[in-house]
C-alpha cells in the first residue's frame, strides 16, 4: 500500500515548489473494515492540506466492486471477502484525472463502466464532504486568529 500511496500523491503534490525537499506521509491503520486504501488516501489528503503542502487538487479515493450482479461503492470487509472483482480508485475531482486505478480480479468489460462510475461518484461525494469540512476549518481558524 505504501507504493500505491506514493504513486497517488506524486500525481497531486506540487513537488516542483519544494526542490530538494522530502515529503513523508505515514499512515497507521488502527482498524480495518474494508476500503483501507481509500480511507488512507482520504486521511492523508487532509493531513497534507493541513500541513500547507500545495496540491493540484484534493485526492479522493473509494473502493468499488461487483457483488451479486450489482456495482457497489465503498465496500465493507464482508463485501470484500465475498470474492467478487474489486477496484480502488483515487481521483483528482476538479480535473477528473485518475491518480490511481487498481483492480484485483477480472471483470467483464460490460460491467467495468458501472463499477468505475460507482467508485468515481463516491470519490466525488467524498470530495464534496472534505471540501466542506476544510472550508469550515479554515473559517473557524481565521475567526480564532482574528482575521
Amino acid at each position: 500500500m505504501g507504493l500505491q500511496l506514493r504513486q497517488t500523491f506524486e500525481a497531486a503534490i506540487l513537488t516542483q515548489l519544494h526542490p530538494r525537499s522530502q515529503i513523508d506521509i505515514y499512515v497507521q491503520v488502527l482498524q480495518a473494515d474494508g476500503g483501507t486504501y481509500a480511507a488512507c488516501v482520504n486521511a492523508a489528503t487532509l493531513a497534507v492540506l493541513d500541513a500547507g503542502i500545495p496540491m493540484r487538487d484534493f485526492v479522493c479515493a473509494c473502493s468499488a466492486g461487483f457483488v451479486d450482479g450489482t456495482a457497489l461503492a465503498d465496500l465493507s470487509h464482508v463485501e470484500e471477502a465475498a470474492g467478487g472483482p474489486q477496484l480502488a480508485l483515487a481521483l483528482l475531482p476538479a480535473s477528473g484525472q485518475i491518480a490511481l486505478l487498481e483492480m484485483d480480479a477480472r471483470l467483464h468489460e460490460d460491467h467495468l463502466e458501472q463499477v468505475l462510475e460507482a467508485a468515481a461518484q463516491a470519490a466525488r461525494d467524498v470530495h464534496t464532504l472534505l471540501d466542506r469540512v476544510v472550508r469550515q476549518h479554515v473559517r473557524e481558524a481565521s475567526i480564532l486568529l482574528g482575521d
